[in-house]
């Protein structure tokens, strides 16, 4: 991979991984528009981590607590005044990530092959679900419908919620959503603040549930990918590193600007860029 590779993967992966705008299909249409080869497990771990570890760092204070909750849910620190909120909101984070887990299983395994293709009509090409859909449709129709339902939940969505009121209920449910994420152009930031929105979460409570929600998720996708690291060369994990930094920097900086801008702004302008991208993506192909 050249340095210009690197870094626009690094870039895109970045800022796209934060706003409500999908990072899968940004990173798709990198390589349609740019001709890049698939830049392989590698890459794809090192921009995991490096989203990770933005979030990690940006949230430390809610990191902790949620860690505190974990310790105290196998009973280090559990007579501790606060220990039974911080384990319930280290359980509620737990659900919201198994929805996921089962929706991202069932699409590696093929159990969801049959049923697409006896409803919808759609062929599976060699056991494959989403290789058997036109990712321009599949993203374009995403960015458009999902982009409408944030508008409508950012507009109609009360903010009476913060993070620390989350109950098990919310948490399963912006779970499910969050699983939703795994078909390119759905957006797993903008689909998981859409349904904490429509909770009554506020736009920045949304954004931290939603961010604090997808470790597991992010941390997850990439110990997936771990087997392959083991084959790597030491050309191939000196490029993982750089381009991990890279996304460290973009993540992190994405996050700052969109954690202040929606404590004075509405979603909207995600929801205009959404909707101007997808009819661009149907005039185009």
């Amino acid at each position: 991979m050249t340095f210009i590779q690197m870094l626009i993967i690094a870039v895109v992966q970045g800022i796209t991984e934060f706003l409500p705008i999908s990072s899968s299909g940004h990173l798709i249409l990198v390589s349609v528009f740019t001709g890049f080869a698939d830049q392989g497990p590698m890459i794809d771990i090192a921009v995991h981590v490096g989203s990770l570890l933005a979030i990690i760092v940006y949230f430390f204070k809610d990191v902790m607590t949620l860690g505190r909750g974990g310790f105290a849910s196998v009973g280090i620190g559990a007579d501790r005044p606060g220990a039974p909120a911080e384990r319930r909101l280290f359980w509620w984070i737990v659900l919201g990530t198994i929805p996921a887990v089962i929706f991202g299983l069932a699409i590696k395994m093929g159990f969801l092959n049959g049923l697409v293709e006896s409803v919808f009509g759609i062929p599976i090409v060699e056991g494959d679900l989403l290789a058997s859909i036109r990712f321009t449709d599949l993203i374009a129709t995403n960015l458009i419908f999902y982009g409408i339902l944030l508008g409508l939940a950012d507009h109609f969505g009360k903010e009476e919620k913060t993070f620390e009121q989350m109950t098990w209920r919310d948490g399963l449910i912006v779970g499910l959503a969050q699983a939703l994420a795994l078909v390119p152009g759905t957006s797993r930031s903008g689909v998981t603040m859409t349904a904490a929105r429509f909770l009554g979460y506020g736009r920045f409570e949304a954004a931290r549930f939603s961010f604090l929600l997808s470790i597991p998720a992010v941390a997850g996708a990439g110990v997936l990918i771990v087997p392959d690291l083991l084959e790597a060369d030491s050309a191939l994990l000196i490029e993982a590193i750089i381009t991990g930094a890279m996304t460290f920097v973009a993540a992190f900086a994405t996050m700052a600007f969109l954690m202040n801008f929606l404590k004075r702004a509405s979603m909207m302008v995600f929801v205009v860029y959404r909707i101007a991208m997808g009819c661009a993506l149907f005039y185009l192909f």
